[in-house]
């Protein structure tokens, strides 16, 4: 089944604002969010639908792709789209919006005292063209939060214990009626874990965690190009209360190649050949990402030909196969000559009827019309 326009998912004009979107998407999450509409397999496909269409067009760069190719063009765009892996997903990413609708639900679900999950970490990664284009391994040291081990997570000092919030009496949210609807927040007191802990633990000075450095290795895959966004599961921030680890992802800056131009997976490629060259025809070598290759020039090749060489250029992330190299032949002109190669032009310019420059041709053109 094709997807829906995004503009006509969120029901906003082409020129919406970021303030329009927001507010769009936010109507559209209250309606059909799963806490309103438990068991509706529709309300939530309507659910997820309005997150990949605000996660697009709140971003400036899919929105332009989007606004000009429409959902083919989101293909080979970092992360997707495609959809959400699941619920989770998309409340971790909109948790700005999510914050206070149903009492906060966030991607651990149930109340907030219950296991949460941690924080999801970014982790901005620049490499070569080379290592790009072959892919490669990397060691990542990520600062991250883990449990400390003094009180192992628990805040209080070794020997005593968290007692119940009084305030929200372990829930970790405090409720206000308002009209019909009963609206929850983070308890003010607790900060949602449902605990006060009297006695903090001196390590970690009560709260649970400590900050350490842990070596990470993401393996980069073949062709991919900046802005590419690469996930790793489970290795962000730790949960707490039990919760699981977020997710890590590294956002790829590639560096711009010496020798090709990069155009998706195909490389644009300038090569310099003489007019000699060009008008008899010669063999060249080309670089390529392995090696190099021969190419035959047939005689008469003008500025601005291309070559291509099939299946030379990069891998395709999505998809088999790969691109091409694309030569463009820039057919260069001495700026100075020889006497004896200016002879030669000269008589070939004779040959050929061309008017030329040159005081040796006129000459002899004039000593044929007085003959």
């Amino acid at each position: 089944m094709s997807k829906r326009d995004y503009y006509e998912v969120l029901g906003v004009s082409r020129d919406a604002s970021e303030k329009e979107l927001k507010k769009a998407y936010r109507a559209l999450a209250m309606k059909y969010h799963p806490d309103r509409n438990e068991g509706d397999a529709k309300s939530e496909a309507h659910f997820k639908e309005a997150a990949e269409a605000y996660e697009v067009l709140s971003d400036s760069e899919k929105r332009s792709l989007y606004d000009r190719f429409g959902h083919d063009g989101l293909r080979g765009a970092a992360a997707g789209p495609g959809g959400f892996d699941n619920m989770n997903d998309i409340f971790s990413q909109f948790g700005d919006i999510f914050g206070d609708m149903f009492g906060g639900r966030g991607r651990g679900g149930g109340r907030r005292g219950g296991p949460q999950r941690g924080p999801d970490l970014r982790y901005d990664l620049e490499l070569t063209f080379e290592e790009a284009a072959f892919g490669t391994s990397k060691n990542l040291t990520i600062p991250r939060h883990v449990n400390c081990e003094t009180c192992d997570g628990s805040g209080a000092k070794p020997g005593t214990s968290p007692t119940t919030c009084q305030t929200c009496q372990g829930r970790g949210q405090v409720h206000h009626r308002q009209g019909f609807f009963t609206l929850s927040s983070t308890c003010p007191h607790c900060q949602g874990s449902g605990e006060h802990i009297s006695d903090p633990c001196e390590d970690c000075d009560g709260k649970g965690q400590q900050r350490v450095e842990k070596e990470v290795e993401v393996k980069i895959p073949a062709g991919v190009d900046s802005g590419t966004r690469l996930r790793l599961r489970q290795e962000g921030e730790n949960g707490s209360r039990g919760g699981p680890p977020g997710d890590l992802y590294v956002f790829l800056h590639v560096q711009e190649s010496e020798v090709f131009q990069r155009d998706g997976e195909d490389l644009h490629l300038k090569q310099e050949i003489s007019f000699v060259q060009a008008a008899l025809g010669c063999e060249i070598t080309v670089p390529t990402l392995e090696s190099e290759t021969t190419l035959t020039i047939k005689p008469g090749a003008q500025y601005g030909d291309k070559r291509v060489l099939k299946n030379e250029g990069l891998v395709r992330v999505r998809g088999s196969g790969r691109g091409d190299i694309i030569v463009h032949l820039d057919v260069t002109i001495p700026t100075k000559l020889s006497k004896r190669e200016r002879e030669i032009l000269e008589e070939f310019a004779e040959e050929a009827d061309i008017p030329v420059k040159s005081g040796g041709f006129f000459k002899k053109m004039k000593e044929k019309l007085s003959s």
